[in-house]
């Protein structure tokens, strides 16, 4: 990702974390705006997700329709823009049975009710599909907000990522990539753990506002991918500015970064440059899946 490709993530990611369910303003005039916000525990489960999450499993179109409010309708924002057709997301969810889709897992990282009657879930999902090529995986970071009247339950307001080949981040971190004038301390750190543990460095060029570098860092993260790296490398995050800070490690380590970031070099426990990534590897990661990233890591590990 290069600097100029980054407003849209922002914006997204901003809406992920933020108030949802401001986007219908009209349920949010239908319900008391004396109500205090109520905080719920912490929780696994959300008997209407688990209710939507069995209608896209099944591909049931009818029973995620149902779902979703008409008077006044749904809205769902993504990356491409903000839908105010109730029908878009019963269809996006009800297609993936047709494509192959086997198992879900939802995992909520956060459900509270920030008005009476309203509820908003924040959410990881992971959609396993049977493809005539193999097995794959799909990801997607989704927040809905539903409104309950009479007892039932239903969506008027999504915000979500695209379905997308890796882990998506639901809360980017605002200092993935610390300060640029710590890269050399970080970096002497690292090696010395890597040469204490015979391990390997592992160097992240990038910036906190690429949405790239921190869907990769979330992959870093997925426990298939864990499994590899923790015990073979080392991860220095070495923070690029807005491609003007720490140009010289960039240019020691073979890092062109003309041609976008993420881009990673690995480096053995004395320092030594062992590869660069010199291509788009990583840098567009809605092009490469779990099984590039596991390949690289597996191809440079001790």
């Amino acid at each position: 990702m290069t600097f100029s490709q980054t407003r849209s993530w922002i914006l997204l990611a901003t809406a992920l974390t933020a108030a949802v369910f401001l986007l219908q303003p009209s349920y949010a005039r239908s319900v008391s705006l004396n109500s205090k916000p109520q905080a719920s525990a912490p929780t696994t489960q959300f008997a209407p997700l688990e209710k939507w999450k069995a209608a896209v499993l099944t591909g049931d179109a009818a029973a995620l329709k149902s779902l979703y409010t008409t008077e006044p309708p749904a809205v769902t924002k993504t990356p491409t823009g903000t839908s105010n057709d109730p029908s878009a997301e019963p269809a996006f969810w009800s297609q993936l049975k047709s494509s192959g889709l086997i198992r879900l897992v939802t995992k909520i990282v956060s459900l509270n009710s920030p008005q009476t009657g309203v509820h908003r879930v924040l959410f990881t999902l992971e959609a396993h599909l049977a493809t005539p090529n193999g097995p794959v995986k799909r990801f997607a970071s989704v927040a809905q907000n539903w409104v309950e009247q009479n007892g039932q339950f239903a969506i008027f307001a999504t915000v979500r990522t695209n379905l997308a080949t890796l882990p998506q981040p639901i809360d980017p971190k605002p200092n993935l990539y610390p300060d640029a004038a710590e890269a050399r301390t970080d970096l002497g750190v690292a090696l010395s753990v890597a040469a204490r543990e015979h391990r390997r460095v592992l160097l992240d060029f990038g910036g906190n506002w690429c949405y790239d570098c921190h869907v990769l860092d979330e992959t870093f993260h997925y426990p298939d991918v864990v499994r590899i790296l923790d015990p073979n490398f080392v991860v220095v995050h070495i923070n690029i500015g807005q491609y003007d800070q720490n140009l010289d490690l960039a240019a020691k380590y073979q890092i062109p970064l003309k041609r976008g970031v993420p881009r990673l070099a690995i480096l053995n426990s004395k320092g030594q440059l062992l590869v660069s990534q010199q291509n788009r590897d990583f840098e567009n990661t809605t092009k490469i899946g779990l099984k590039d990233v596991e390949a690289f890591l597996n191809q440079w590990k001790p």
